[in-house]
């Protein structure tokens, strides 16, 4: 399931500088001349212990500055400003935020007040959305028509209630965006080989997406494989994306330990990675 290469041309490219390691995607590196991003890895950074090395969550067990310096070394990388980033405040649900220039750095030097949210979108350059990572589904959307991001953070709890619907809502209402001209990343995320939950979580699938069924694996009395990544594919196409813009990373967190934080693999102690992008 896990396949990258250090190759433009490749779906999912592995960047190296240094020890320093992240993930670029195709359709959006055709962007690269007004857009950047990247999806991290654990690899690179200077966090010890459960979160080694390249930890960029500030409610793990680590040390703000271990955190900082992380994010530098990534913005480094990226050729940003570290002071760009916007952090969301993640609880699995499906509210959206836009931001603009006012609300640089929150969360990471700033009190923020972006609570409660778990998407973010804006249309304004030198702003980097960041969204966080140990498991669940991290997805890109980008609108070149007029220049507008969107991160989402869709955990099951955020799929079944169609965050990314709401995300296209969003793009749609305040800025114009047509679904069928939005590139989106499926990002890194656990796998439906190890994505196993209970009998009430597979009737909350096929009871908000009927059709999930086909996605969903019995692996035991009351116990189910689900593939996340394909659910929501399939929601974006069902909701007026072009398939071939909805690019699946097919990538799993929780078998890959040596490049990804996982929860579930490590039993909650654990850092977290981070999806990122600025317009430029």
């Amino acid at each position: 399931m896990f396949k990258m290469e250090k190759s433009d041309n490749c779906k999912c490219c592995l960047v190296q500088k240094g020890s320093l390691e992240y993930i670029q995607f195709s359709n959006l590196l055709k962007h690269r001349d007004i857009l950047t991003h990247c999806f991290t890895t654990r690899n690179g950074g200077v966090s010890e212990g459960d979160c080694f090395s390249l930890n960029l969550g500030l409610n793990r067990k680590d040390l703000k500055e271990n955190v900082i310096e992380n994010f530098k070394r990534v913005s480094d990388a990226l050729g940003i400003d570290y002071k760009n980033f916007v952090f969301s405040n993640q609880v699995h649900d499906n509210k959206i935020k836009i931001v603009d220039e006012s609300d640089r750095g929150k969360g990471l030097f700033i009190e923020s007040n972006i609570i409660g949210y778990d998407g973010l979108v804006t249309n304004k350059k030198q702003v980097a959305l960041v969204t966080f990572y140990a498991d669940c589904v991290p997805i890109f959307f980008f609108d070149p028509l007029n220049e507008v991001i969107a991160l989402a953070h869709s955990g099951w709890r955020g799929t079944v209630k169609e965050i990314g619907a709401e995300v296209l809502s969003t793009m749609k209402k305040n800025f114009g965006s047509q679904a069928e001209d939005i590139e989106v990343v499926i990002g890194p995320s656990i796998g439906d080989c190890c994505f196993e939950v209970g009998e009430e979580v597979y009737r909350e699938f096929i009871g908000v997406f009927p059709w999930s069924c086909i996605f969903c694996k019995k692996t035991g009395e009351g116990k189910w494989h689900i593939h996340l990544q394909e659910i929501i594919k399939r929601c974006l196409v069902l909701w007026g994306l072009a398939e071939d813009k909805v690019l699946l990373s097919e990538m799993c967190t929780k078998c890959n330990s040596d490049t990804f934080f996982s929860y579930r693999g490590s039993n909650g102690k654990t850092g977290v990675q981070a999806a990122i992008m600025q317009l430029l």
